[in-house]
Formats: C-alpha cells, structure tokens, sequence
C-alpha cells in the first residue's frame, strides 16, 4: 500500500484528530463485543485502542475510535445509535470526546507483582500509594492468580525500576505481602535460566541431617546448620564439621536418604512449568550430589552440583570431596550454567533460603528469597513468604491459566 492510498486517519498520528472513547458496562454475555464493533462499522470510524475486562460476570469494554468524518455520518448520530444498541442489550454507555491517542506512557516501566494471603485492600491501597510517591503511574492492574494465593501485576511507568523496587521492599516487609519489581521489555518472556538450592528451598528438609539422623547426631549437626544459615560461621569450616560426625555410616543409608527427601509444595509445578515455557532449570547445592544427582533425573533437570561425601570400602569417610559448593561457589556455578545455557546473567533467576545463598541471589537478574532467614530477605531483590515453590512463576508474569494449561497433559 503506498502513502496515498493509506487512510487520512491512519496516516495522522498527532493529538488533532477528532476521537471518541466509547466504553460500555453491564452484565456479560456471548456476543457484546462483536455488537459494538458491527455498530460502530456503520459510521466507518477506524480503531485506535481497544481494552476489555470481565469480572465476577460483569464486563467493562473500551473503544478508542476517530470520530466519523464524512459520507452523511455524524458524531450525533454515532452517540444515538450507540446509546439505542446498548439499551436493546440492557448496558449502560458513555462517550467521551477528544483529541488523539491516549497519552504516551512515561519512560521507566516496571512490572510490580503483589502476592497476598490473602491480599487486603489495606495492603494494596499502601503499595499504590507508594507507587505514586516515586512519581510512578499505574497504567493496568490485572490478577495473575486467586489460590494458592492472590497474585496481582501492577504495570508501572514514569519511574526508575531500582527506586520503586526498593521503596516497595520496605513497605512489603511492613504490610506483610510480597513483592517484586522487574523491569518491562522483552527479556521478561525471553528464554530464561533458573536456579535454585536445594535444601529448604527445593526440598523442606536440610539433607545432612536426614544423614544425621541414620547416625545418631541429628541435634548436633542441626545445631550447626541453623548457625551457618544465619551467617554466624564460615560454611566451608561448618560443611566439615558436619560431615565429619557422619564418620562410618553404611553406604546404604543414602537410598534411604533418597526415599526421605520431601519435595517443597509446588516444586513439581515449577520446574514442569518452566521446562514446558523452554526455560532451563538448574539446582545447585551445599548438600551432596548424592542426592542431587537423583533429584536431577527425577525432576528432568538440566544442571544440578553439590559436594560430594567420600565413600570408601562402603562407608563414609566423614570427608567431602571435589569443589566446595559454598556462598562464592553457588554464585560461580550459576554463571557457568548461564554460560552453558547461552543465556545472559541479566536473563537469570536464583531461589534460595539461606545466607549461603546470597551471593547468588545478587549474581542473577532476579534474586527471589524463598521462606528466608531475615537477613537474606533483605538482600534478596524479592521475597517470597508462601509455603508454595509454583508461586515464583508469578514473579516472571506466569498466569495461573498458564500454569494450569501448561500442566493439562499430566
């Protein structure tokens, strides 16, 4: 088509021309879409914006047009017959006129995901408010899931991704909902990369101590671990300390490791989802690969690393070999998972619990604190305070439609 065979409407881009925002209300049903359009075709007006919500049965539809220009159609008679098709199908209308497209959205977009258990109109009144305080707009609203929880997106603009994500970690943390800022554009649906540890963040358990248990120091090996969580000792120092109470356990035990091991609610959700979206999935571990290895066959996995407990003659030796995966390690192994899987680190996502994991968490393009130790969640990007592993795909703008379609054929 060349330019002069390009309508004049279409070709005038500027705030000048003549529109009409015609927005219906009412009780939906088959049909009420195609009715508009079909009377608006008669006063061939072009279409510059549509939008259309249905909630709890009610719709709320609207149509930026060009005012009729021309051929005995008129603004007057394109409000009458409006106004005549809304009442036959019992609506209510409104027409509103003015000039051009709706106004461009400001520069600095974000994407704020709320999730709430449930979420209050308290907690969702304080996050818009603190929206508008960093000079940001709310241009759309729209819910991604009602169970297991309530998750809302927010899309922002006008304000920078950084300041409206730390302005709203304080107000969460306060309010007790969770929430993430990301930033808009198409790296949020570009093929991604996930990561995540293993222990009380893929699985509820901490699998030392399920060896531990086999060999009679549960409290004190738990004991340890709860203070290496925390920050309070070195891991690696902490890893051997452990390791070496589990001295002359029988091989056999780690099956029965295995069997013990219970997957995080959602956990299967997750990785499932994730696979089927064509992102890759990676665990990495301060636990022991003899675990991890399983889970990574179990879970169709694409990378999965731990230390390694020596065995000789049958037994542990009560010694790790290979690299240590500690808080340096963990984030050094994500970077080489993204290198492998050719995706960029700004593309990558970690989840994890302990402060193990922090390193990590600030290596990736979105760091998500899963049911975290205080000081991880403040460091985290994000976090996330639900007993549900699945509810991280909301974060990334997974509907739970999505989820649920992506999961049909199980």
């Amino acid at each position: 088509m060349s330019a002069s065979q390009i309508p004049a409407a279409a070709v005038a881009t500027g705030d000048d021309v003549p529109t009409l925002l015609v927005k219906i209300f009412g009780k939906d049903r088959p049909g009420i879409t195609a009715g508009l359009f079909d009377t608006l075709a008669a006063f061939a007006v072009d279409v510059i914006d549509i939008e259309q919500i249905v909630t709890r049965g009610r719709i709320t539809l609207c149509a930026l047009v060009t005012a009729p220009v021309g051929g005995g159609a008129t603004e007057g008679g394109l409000r009458a017959t409006v106004h005549s098709w809304a009442e036959s199908m019992h609506l209510q209308t409104e027409i509103i006129s003015g000039l051009g497209d709706n106004r461009p959205r400001g520069v600095g977009r974000s994407h704020v995901t709320v999730l709430g258990h449930p979420l209050t109109a308290e907690s969702t009144a304080a996050i818009a408010a603190r929206i508008t305080d960093t000079g940001g707009n709310i241009d759309r609203i729209f819910r991604l899931a009602k169970y297991p929880v309530t998750a809302v997106e927010f899309a922002v603009s006008g304000t920078d991704t950084e300041k409206l994500r730390t302005t709203l970690a304080t107000e969460s943390a306060a309010l007790g909902v969770d929430v993430a800022v990301v930033a808009a554009g198409l790296q949020r649906r570009a093929q991604r990369l996930v990561v995540m540890d293993v222990d009380s963040t893929l699985i509820q358990d901490e699998v030392i101590e399920l060896f531990a248990a086999h060999a009679g120091c549960e409290a004190e090996v738990a004991e340890v671990t709860t203070r290496a969580m925390r920050g309070e000792l070195d891991f690696e120092e902490s890893l051997h300390e452990r390791v070496a109470l589990l001295a002359g356990l029988d091989a056999s035990v780690v099956e029965k490791v295995r069997a013990e091991v219970r997957l995080t609610p959602g956990a299967r959700t997750l990785i499932r989802t994730l696979k089927r979206l064509g992102f890759q999935v990676g665990v990495v571990s301060g636990g022991f690969t003899q675990v991890t290895d399983d889970l990574r066959e179990r879970l169709g996995l694409d990378f999965a690393s731990a230390n390694t407990l020596e065995i000789v003659d049958g037994k542990l030796t009560g010694r790790v070999t290979g690299e240590i995966v500690d808080r340096e390690g963990k984030a050094r192994l994500l970077r080489r998972f993204a290198a492998e899987a050719g995706v960029p680190l700004a593309q990558t996502v970690a989840i994890g619990d302990g402060a193990n994991d922090l390193d990590m968490l600030n290596a990736a393009g979105l760091g998500v604190a899963f049911n975290a130790k205080p000081l991880v969640r403040e460091a985290a990007h994000t976090a996330v305070n639900v007993p549900f592993l699945d509810t991280v795909l909301y974060l990334l703008g997974v509907t739970r439609e999505e989820v649920e379609a992506a999961n049909t054929h199980e």
